[in-house]
């Protein structure tokens, strides 16, 4: 009686575990160019692409609101813009609804990378605004940091960018909170003031 033969054993298929794409600015730049990511906002947080939602119409008064005081308050030679890109490393531009680069608009033939000051528009982002972007922007040391809480009706204020030294991650030292009743000072233009209730629809 013949033995039958076996066939040999099957060798091991290597596991491929799924990875997430990260994506550097110039990908995400290249991508918007294309047309791809023209029906939405997005955003690059952290390597991530983030989908935001259309600006409603409180969205869109506060954020004009918001340029016109800081036009009132910073002097020639500053430049307000609105909803403009803003690389602050490889992986990350959170586009910020306004912020406020020192110079003249024929100055920037390329994004800015630092700003004076950035303000975002909170309705439906303020968790991500509070916290990722809080973060990201300590990390690109924006000095001073403004989040307008619409429905809150109240401006938080973001400075002393730092690196902690337990976690390492980036943070920032002093976190402020001003209502509507109150005002808030730009550090970059120190004698000036801004009511809160003129950032709010």
């Amino acid at each position: 009686m013949t033995a039958a033969l076996l066939p040999p054993p099957a060798r091991p298929v290597a596991a491929v575990v799924p990875r997430r794409k990260r994506f550097t600015t110039a990908e995400f730049y290249s991508l918007s160019q294309s047309g791809l990511l023209a029906d939405v906002p997005m955003m690059l947080l952290d390597g991530e692409i983030v989908e935001m939602p259309i600006p409603n119409p409180a969205h869109v008064m506060s954020v004009t609101l918001v340029g016109e005081q800081l036009q009132r308050v910073f002097p020639t030679g500053h430049v307000i813009r609105v909803q403009q890109p803003l690389p602050l490393d490889l992986w990350s531009d959170p586009i910020p609804d306004v912020s406020i680069v020192r110079g003249t608009a024929r100055d920037f033939a390329r994004h800015p990378r630092s700003a004076l000051l950035v303000v975002e528009v909170s309705d439906s982002s303020l968790s991500i605004d509070l916290t990722e972007k809080a973060r990201l922007y300590a990390a690109g040391g924006i000095a001073d940091y403004w989040v307008v809480d619409i429905n809150g009706r109240q401006v938080h204020l973001f400075r002393d960018p730092l690196k902690d030294t337990v976690t390492g991650e980036a943070r920032y030292a002093t976190t402020t909170v001003i209502d509507a009743a109150g005002s808030v000072t730009p550090l970059a233009a120190p004698g000036m003031s801004i009511a809160v209730a003129d950032f709010l629809p």
